[in-house]
């Protein structure tokens, strides 16, 4: 039986959606000392940019952790009633547990389970990969399937889901 987390939100959508802007709302809306987990690695330029244009747009007011790995044990460390913690986002945290060749389906578990026993409010941020064509490559591949399990596990754990498209949020759960 899953143990749903009613302080636990999935935004989902694909690339430039509004979905990290969706979430940063809520966050602040929620009027709770604001965390931000950044898992994206600077790999190039073009995404040391992206990490500092992020950064940039959020403004003062955010605790910034930037967790490539250990997620759910930064998650377990800052986990008070008191914060509501963004992690943006899950599929950059996927691609960084494949080039580290760990075991996902225990790191998919250990997150699921911190998720239904967490305190703080969790909005958890990723990029929906699977409504194209399948990839030509096995890497391509095994990365879109589990991101495809990853969203599964967390939206059946989750007390809300949103599809973000256009900047348009539609509330799929909860």
């Amino acid at each position: 039986m899953t143990t749903t987390s009613p302080g636990a939100v999935l935004v989902l959508g694909g690339a430039r959606s509004g979905k990290s802007a969706f979430a940063e709302r809520v966050v602040t809306e929620s009027g709770l000392a604001r965390h931000y987990i950044a898992t994206g690695r600077a790999w190039d330029d073009e995404m040391a940019a992206r990490i500092a244009h992020h950064r940039e747009s959020r403004g003062k007011g955010w605790t910034t952790h930037e967790v490539p790995l250990d997620l759910v044990g930064t998650l377990r460390q800052i986990d008070s009633a008191e914060n509501t913690v963004l992690i943006d986002c899950m599929t950059l945290w996927v691609t960084n547990l494949m080039m580290e060749e760990r075991d996902m389906a225990h790191e998919f578990a250990t997150l699921g389970a911190h998720i239904e026993t967490a305190v703080a409010r969790l909005i958890l941020v990723s990029n929906e990969v699977g409504l194209g064509i399948v990839p030509e490559n096995r890497m391509a591949r095994d990365f879109r399937d589990h991101a495809g399990r990853l969203h599964q596990l967390i939206a059946a754990k989750a007390g809300e889901v949103y599809f973000i498209a256009a900047g348009l949020p539609l509330k799929m759960k909860g």
